[in-house]
């Protein structure tokens, strides 16, 4: 709670500041910030649904055989291809992670999920490879999904 009061407080310092600064470009940083927001809003309760959709219907006990630590690492591999076919925005995934934990999820799995998520892009490959190139762009990808296992362990034994 206080650290969630401390970041409220910081947000809200800095906006003064910026508004003191420079009323116009803070007025126009707030219309870009909604306009992104109302962009991504479908995409958002989309998401939203279809979590809220999944817990509904999997109970805590069939998401804890499929992910959780009695499943074994097969789980631990399944969450790792999804986390890299998948684009959804860290905004949506650390609540789903923190949901699925809940109910049974291993730290593990989870774990690879989340960081597969963020490190490793095969949506996005197709730009990178036009941006990075194809070497590069393919090795980022490689070795980002080899070090989720990593982090996924470390997090696992720490956890």
């Amino acid at each position: 709670m206080i650290t969630t009061i401390t970041m409220y407080g910081i947000v809200i310092i800095g906006l003064i500041f910026s508004l003191i600064k420079d009323r116009q470009k803070t007025l126009k940083a707030f219309k870009v910030a909604w306009k992104a927001f109302l962009n991504s809003l479908p995409s958002l309760i989309g998401i939203l649904g279809l979590v809220g959709l999944i817990l509904g219907i999997l109970s805590p006990a069939t998401i804890s055989r499929l992910i959780g630590s009695e499943s074994g690492f097969l789980s631990t591999i399944t969450a790792s291809v999804i986390g890299a076919l998948t684009y959804i925005p860290s905004l949506i995934a650390f609540p789903l992670a923190g949901s699925l934990l809940r109910v049974g999820a291993s730290v593990t799995t989870i774990s690879v999920f989340i960081t597969t998520l963020v490190m490793v892009g095969f949506v996005t490959l197709p730009l990178e490879i036009k941006i990075l190139g194809k070497k590069f762009a393919i090795l980022r990808n490689v070795f980002s999904f080899i070090i989720a296992f990593i982090i996924a362990i470390i997090m696992g034994l720490i956890l």
